[in-house]
């Protein structure tokens, strides 16, 4: 859960942080302090990032806790601790920062200076993550806090079993401060049942539907071709004592090699197709782009899911042996003395 105050600039007072931190269901927090826009030094060519980053300052051992619960950016937290942050405020000193790929590129291995309402001081990249819990953008700086020459804080981020934000809102209104509470479960809910999504399910269900028909059919017409001959047949072999169900067997073995060959086929055609439309198929702004959120989207690639192949696969030669042995059903109730009378010239 993420806790802010009315504004994203506006500090959290300790005594909503305790309240909060006292609902049920908190197993732990992360105070967190977000300054947005900070001005990056300018790169190498003399441009400047119109946009900035975004300043974080954390406790280093609860952020890297949280960071590690949640799968977002793990990191240790002995690189992240401020040298000598005890000290009288310097700007010449140098803190070590986590930072996003794009900081990374910008910053370089050398200490650069940044000015903030937090303090002025330098920083030094010393790890890099994609992703970081206390924001959702792409471009971000981590710092130990404690290096701040003015602390407070902005942003509170919870975790628990089973976090109730009806307690979290209560407790928040308790303290007589206008707080907004953002649970990731509630989150989520809202990129469920979204318009593309339901459509693409439709059409995922009608192409299946149409594609088990065209199957059918095409088995129905190719057995049909050969019903004659194969009823002949099997009349001739009764007249040799070949029962019933041996013939459903036979017909069902004789069936087989085609049906496993359109069944490897259409796998294998079906595996190749995603791989070669993974690298050109956003599924973020496909399936996310209705949400009211934006998290950080950058690990939603196209993938093959292994039964969605092998189910249709094995229902191809279910279809085809399903079909053979109801043909030769079918063929035994005529008896073999008909067949043998009208199926001389066939």
């Amino acid at each position: 859960a993420r806790v802010t105050g009315a504004a994203d600039s506006v500090p959290l007072s300790a005594g909503l942080v305790r309240a909060v931190e006292r609902a049920e269901g908190v197993r732990g927090s992360a105070r967190v302090q977000v300054e947005f826009g900070v001005a990056l030094p300018a790169a190498d060519n003399g441009t400047q990032d119109a946009k900035g980053a975004t300043l974080i300052g954390v406790d280093p051992a609860t952020y890297a806790a949280l960071a590690r619960s949640t799968g977002l950016g793990p990191f240790s937290a002995d690189g992240l601790r401020a040298k000598g942050a005890g000290a009288a405020p310097d700007e010449d000193r140098v803190v070590p920062a986590l930072v996003s790929p794009s900081v990374a590129e910008r910053l370089g291995d050398r200490p650069l200076g940044l000015r903030s309402l937090a303090g002025n001081f330098k920083v030094k990249a010393v790890a890099t993550v994609t992703r970081t819990p206390a924001v959702d953008g792409s471009s971000f700086i981590v710092v130990d806090a404690a290096a701040f020459t003015h602390r407070q804080t902005t942003a509170l981020l919870l975790t628990g079993d089973g976090l109730d934000a009806r307690e979290l809102r209560a407790a928040a209104r308790h303290s007589g401060e206008k707080a907004a509470v953002q649970l990731r479960s509630e989150e989520r809910a809202t990129y469920v049942d979204t318009p593309m999504q339901s459509g693409a399910e439709r059409i995922y269900l009608a192409a299946i539907i149409a594609g088990a028909g065209y199957a059918l059919l095409a088995v129905l017409l190719s057995l049909l071709q050969t019903a004659p001959e194969r009823t002949t047949l099997l009349a001739r072999l009764r007249t040799m004592g070949l029962t019933s169900r041996q013939g459903g067997r036979l017909l069902g073995f004789e069936a087989l090699p085609q049906a496993l060959l359109a069944a490897g086929g259409g796998l294998l055609v079906g595996w190749a197709t995603i791989a070669l439309l993974a690298p050109g198929v956003d599924l973020v702004h496909l399936a996310l782009s209705s949400g009211s959120g934006t998290g950080p989207l950058e690990t939603a690639p196209l993938r093959t899911d292994l039964w969605s192949l092998v189910l249709p696969a094995l229902g191809v030669i279910v279809l085809t042996g399903a079909v053979a042995g109801v043909q030769a059903w079918w063929a035994g109730r005529r008896g073999s003395i008909t067949e043998l009378r009208a199926g001389d010239s066939r």
